[in-house]
């Protein structure tokens, strides 16, 4: 990452999947002191409560979990970009995450502690799998299988509280300035355009979408561009364009 990080070209280096005890405090001190490096990190943690971690042949718990999460937002550098009412606004690093719910075995109570865990640790943004037995797999012979019902039911619970985590956390974005990847005229309607921040990865992310051109009459697709977060939804912002970035 250093030595990638002293590469004049890159304007970008995003830095994914870091497995939980490979987070070291050297790895958040290079992170931290690259401005090119973006601060964001994929934590594949895939559950909180212990049987089901033992059950996956992972170690940890959801009180390891938080504390390595505590660590990494207090490495991550205060933010430079703008606000109007002099709020950090966004976060100082995005942590991202994905769990399996329906483990075989998994119980309520487990399940429960994985809600739980989702409501503390506040991700910015999380993906939920429900288990599916795989031919083969290390998991496949395992007993007391949830029923598909069960798993569907728990996937839409975890997702229904970390859509109210991310309403909250992108309103928080609203008044502040940030330096934003234009990808080029959004699907939905050529009125407007899809960008991306730092704390937003490609594809799996939430998305910027760009109404207000600014000082310009087009963008220009793969550009950077400054903009003010104007309006939050779910998951997704809504922006205009002040500057091209550098100006």
């Amino acid at each position: 990452l250093d030595r990638l990080a002293a590469i004049p070209e890159l304007v970008w280096l995003r830095f994914l999947y870091a497995y939980p005890n490979k987070i070291t405090g050297r790895l958040l001190e290079t992170i931290a002191k690259h401005p090119k490096i973006c601060k964001y990190l994929d934590v594949p943690l895939q559950h909180a409560a212990g049987p089901v971690l033992k059950s996956m042949k992972r170690g940890a718990n959801a009180g390891i979990f938080l504390k390595t999460i505590e660590k990494i937002r207090a490495a991550a550098p205060p933010q430079r970009a703008k606000t109007a009412l002099g709020d950090p606004g966004s976060p100082r690093i995005a942590l991202r995450t994905s769990f399996i719910v329906g483990f075989p075995g998994e119980t309520e109570e487990d399940f429960e502690t994985l809600c739980d865990f989702v409501r503390e640790a506040k991700f910015d943004w999380l993906g939920v799998f429900g288990y599916s037995d795989e031919d083969g797999s290390g998991a496949f012979g395992l007993k007391d299988k949830v029923p598909a019902r069960t798993i569907e039911r728990r996937k839409r619970e975890l997702m229904k509280i970390q859509q109210r985590i991310s309403k909250q956390s992108k309103m928080a974005w609203v008044g502040r300035e940030l330096e934003v990847l234009v990808e080029g005229e959004s699907e939905e309607t050529p009125m407007l355009w899809e960008g991306r921040t730092e704390f937003h990865a490609p594809e799996i992310d939430g998305t910027v979408y760009i109404n207000d051109f600014g000082p310009f009459e087009e963008l220009t697709a793969g550009r950077f561009y400054r903009c003010e977060i104007t309006e939050a939804h779910d998951y997704d912002v809504v922006a205009r364009v002040i500057s091209a970035s550098g100006e």
